[in-house]
């Protein structure tokens, strides 16, 4: 077992942040709800502890908590922003709804460096989100760090090897935030920092292996890197006992079904079965407008086109998908946690409760770049690996509005010059998702010497790291010039095009 740092998760949408950020130093990380029985958490002999952050205030009534017991384990504790919080009304201590909140960038003055701070500046600008503080701090400790309006921005108890972080070290915005991380887990917890990618292939091999038995697992394959990487992951588990479906809902790119077809004879041996239920997902998403009732739609015909593949193969067990951790914390509390409701994914929220078929879903604790090394260590192609995210739900949450065929159309077309001008441009790589959106308003335009009145695209391309959060990429306006007049001038039914420069948060990356 390697060394492990476990993460508490209190309901914070940086939980999984945190567990990225450990993981990036080359130590493994574990992410459990925030009630954990103690004897669950000692049977992973872990070598640290995160308490996270979260949206609940410690003075409010039934706010989480874990067990008293955590601080009798004898193991090093971190506690972020609602977690040092936590940590200090828990020992003793005391606090306080703040008289000026902290939200956003700001100043951290370090009063004493100790272990936390060890070889960093005196001076940092860190990331804050929090409405209450620490006022009195519990008996043992001592303040390391205070900003304007928190003068116990970091605590310490050098004996019990407690600490506190009143910021959020994890999140980007926050000056030598990774620095502050591995001086936890280096200089306190002393990690060895020798886990990496292959140690976790080799676990979920095991894992997939011990749930799935001799069973048989259909796949949903899409084409993008989750299915694919979750496709290579579990065929190299249980071989043929994993069959590949790939359902053409209609809501697919230009040419994508064919796209799909030669990556799996190229990367993915093994059985692949083709459903076209175009017609049948379009004839359910008639006249519907709403997003979440689109998604739940897509999501439960998904479902039952899979019932009827799962018929004609005999006896299945597992439906796998490639659900990441982005999908899972923007989409429902974790575990019990009091994680807030953003949006629901196809594959998270919107299941049938009497699916007849158990999930599997070996990719649900990773983020998009661990993703894309796991696809590395398990030989698929960067051509592969690098191609930008696609949701669940397809065009279906890129036309916004009602959906018809004309309008998705209109959409494939657009979107289809646009990544070749991102391509061609060198630009493609460089984004971390770009896509167009066909918008539910009409304008009026001249062509030639005709009045036009037709449809709005709308491009959106962001840079990130993980899609928890995104800012809009400044492309070249002789790029964006070129893509417009192809728009314009190629797809029948367009005549303006405009660019979303709007950053996540407070937007998301796709429109619905």
């Amino acid at each position: 077992m390697p060394q492990t740092i476990i993460v508490l998760d209190f309901g914070s949408q940086y939980t999984q942040v945190i567990a990225r950020r450990i993981r990036e130093a080359n130590v493994y990380s574990k992410v459990l709800p925030f009630n954990t029985k103690i004897g669950d958490i000692k049977r992973l002999r872990p070598v640290g502890i995160v308490l996270s952050g979260g949206p609940a205030s410690v003075l409010a009534k039934g706010s989480p908590k874990p067990k008293a017991e955590i601080f009798s384990l004898g193991i090093p504790i971190l506690g972020i922003c609602y977690g040092l919080q936590l940590m200090g009304k828990m020992l003793g201590g005391e606090v306080k709804n703040s008289n000026h909140r902290e939200y956003g960038r700001g100043k951290l003055k370090v009063l004493k460096k100790g272990l936390l701070f060890k070889d960093l500046p005196t001076q940092l600008t860190v990331w804050n989100s929090h409405g209450d503080c620490l006022v009195k701090m519990p008996k043992g400790f001592k303040a390391l760090a205070q900003t304007e309006n928190s003068n116990f921005a970091s605590i310490e108890d050098s004996t019990r090897k407690f600490y506190g972080l009143q910021f959020h070290p994890e999140v980007e915005h926050s000056e030598k935030g990774n620095e502050i991380i591995r001086n936890f887990l280096v200089t306190i917890c002393k990690c060895k920092c020798d886990w990496d990618m292959e140690d976790f292939t080799q676990s979920a091999i095991d894992e997939i292996k011990n749930k799935v038995g001799n069973k048989k697992v259909i796949l949903g394959l899409s084409g993008g890197v989750d299915s694919s990487v979750a496709a290579a992951l579990i065929h190299r588990a249980i071989g043929d006992q994993l069959t590949c479906i790939f359902v053409d809902n209609g809501l697919l790119r230009l040419n994508e079904r064919d796209q799909v077809k030669k990556l799996f004879k190229n990367h993915i041996p093994g059985k692949l079965k083709v459903a076209l239920a175009g017609s049948l997902f379009l004839k359910k998403l008639k006249g519907v407008t709403d997003p979440e009732k689109k998604r739940k739609i897509i999501g439960k015909t998904f479902i039952e086109v899979f019932d009827k593949e799962v018929k004609k193969l005999g006896d299945v067990d597992f439906l796998a998908q490639g659900t990441l951790y982005p999908d899972v914390i923007e989409s429902v509390p974790i575990a019990g946690n009091p994680a807030s409701l953003i949006k629901s994914h196809h594959n998270v929220g919107g299941l049938p409760k009497k699916m007849k078929l158990s999930l599997l879903e070996p990719l649900r604790e990773l983020f998009k770049d661990e993703v894309r090394n796991l696809g590395r260590a398990l030989g698929l192609t960067e051509n592969v690996l690098m191609r930008h995210p696609f949701p669940g739900p397809g065009l279906g949450v890129r036309v916004v509005g009602s959906i018809n065929s004309n309008n998705l159309r209109v959409l494939r077309e657009a979107d289809a010059i646009f990544i070749d001008e991102l391509h061609s441009s060198g630009w493609y790589h460089k984004l971390w998702q770009a896509f167009c959106v066909f918008l539910p308003v009409r304008s009026v335009g001249v062509m030639g010497d005709e009045r036009t009145y037709e449809n709005v695209i709308s491009l959106r391309a962001v840079t990130s790291s993980d899609a928890m959060t995104a800012d809009w990429a400044e492309l070249p306006d002789k790029l964006l010039r070129k893509v417009s007049n192809r728009i314009i001038n190629e797809v029948k039914g367009a005549n303006r095009v405009v660019y979303d420069i709007s950053s996540k948060p407070p937007s998301t990356i796709e429109w619905e």
